[in-house]
């Protein structure tokens, strides 16, 4: 007899994402499941799939239970008694997960086996796959290095500081002590000015002078000095960047956006401040950290697991931030919760480099879900396909319509 049980254990977990009920190592568990295989991430968007699981619910609703608990325990080894005491509507997403289970995960492989052997193999469908670590980094004199393209080792050297690609594509700032007897640079000449620059399709990191780490995403660009001699150390950003900044209270460090600066002494945030988006979200992980537009009319101070979300109109926080969902970029995932289309469709068209049009009247809707951004774009796209929308690739473009 197979060993049903992890099946029935999963289907706990997914009716308890569906309802909203997961406890902290609930989700871990969950995400470990849905990091350990695409395969899994493909089955996870078919058991939470609404149309699916009304389906699943009109089906079970439409039979006598009795029976349909007899098929599932005859076919698991599950004994009636384990599951009749709970009320049915409390067992409705259990029952839709346990039956799409059934219907789903133990029969794929079989599926896929089948269709494999006995059809022609499919042609070629359009698809485009996911961006890496790709940057410009500009020096002081103006000349650029396609980092991408670089060898390990050092890459370029600015008065006693050498730059160096490390084998996991890092760039890292150090200083050559050696060179300070032999010449004492100026202050004028240690605040040459570098630009780290992604492309769509692009992401990097970056260890600065004072060991500060800064991840920075696709279609962004942080501009700083090669040392902070003075008493305070500042960087620009646009785009969306995650901070480790080095502790260092006699010299706090600022990041300056288009529409606000932050202040920080060492601490962990994430700044989204893309040129497409209505507002400016910055959200802090640890330690403290003070943000202000840039008028300095407005001035707020977060705390660990709050946002500063900044517009034209001022600054408000968000003192119940869901920090997953923003730090998702950085640790190789998108994260949708009830985000809609558009907002969608942007993430997508920085990440993969493609631009988006979009064709006839598409419905407001909104979406959940988690999925790797390390996956061709088409499988992002069977998430959303599920609303009715539909996705046509041509080269780099993306068309949607209804």
């Amino acid at each position: 007899m197979n060993n049903y049980q992890p099946y029935f254990d999963l289907a706990e977990l997914i009716a308890k994402y569906l309802r909203d009920e997961l406890t902290v190592p609930e989700q871990k568990e969950l995400d470990q499941w849905l990091d350990a295989s695409v395969h899994n991430q493909e089955l996870f968007r078919k058991l939470t799939d609404e149309t699916r699981i009304n389906q699943q619910l009109e089906v079970f609703s439409a039979v006598e239970q009795d029976k349909a608990w007899e098929k599932i325990a005859g076919a698991t080894g599950f004994k009636k008694t384990t599951i009749t005491p709970f009320k049915l509507k409390q067992l409705f997403p259990y029952a839709a997960a346990v039956v799409l289970l059934l219907a789903v995960g133990i029969g794929l492989n079989r599926y896929v086996l089948k269709k494999t052997t006995n059809k022609p193999l499919a042609l070629h469908k359009p698809d485009i796959l996911p961006g890496s670590n790709k940057a410009i980094l500009t020096l002081a004199n103006g000349s650029k290095i396609t980092l991408n393209d670089a060898g390990n080792g050092k890459i370029a050297r600015q008065q006693n500081i050498v730059i160096n690609k490390a084998q996991n594509g890092e760039l890292i700032y150090n200083i050559d002590n050696s060179l300070k007897a032999a010449r004492q640079p100026k202050v004028a000449d240690l605040i040459a000015m570098n630009t780290l620059t992604t492309p769509r399709g692009g992401q990097y990191e970056v260890v600065l002078p004072d060991g500060t780490k800064v991840w920075l995403n696709a279609a962004s660009s942080l501009k700083y000095p090669t040392s902070f001699p003075g008493n305070e150390r500042k960087v620009e950003l646009a785009g969306e960047a995650y901070f480790e900044v080095a502790k260092n209270p006699a010299k706090p460090f600022f990041v300056k956006t288009t529409n606000q600066t932050v202040e920080v002494l060492g601490t962990h945030f994430n700044i989204s401040s893309y040129g497409d988006e209505t507002s400016t979200k910055t959200t802090l992980l640890e330690g403290s950290i003070n943000v202000a537009n840039t008028s300095g009319m407005y001035l707020v101070k977060l705390k660990p697991g709050q946002q500063a979300i900044g517009t034209i109109k001022g600054i408000k926080i968000n003192a119940d931030a869901d920090v997953e969902e923003a730090m998702a970029w950085k640790n190789g995932k998108f994260m949708f919760k009830n985000t809609d289309l558009p907002t969608i469709m942007r993430l997508l068209s920085r990440w993969y480099d493609v631009d988006v049009e979009y064709q006839g009247t598409i419905a407001e809707k909104h979406y959940r879900g988690r999925i790797s951004r390390n996956v061709p774009v088409s499988q992002v796209f069977e998430i959303l396909k599920t609303s009715g929308v539909n996705f046509t690739i041509i080269g780099r473009k993306i068309i949607v319509k209804p």
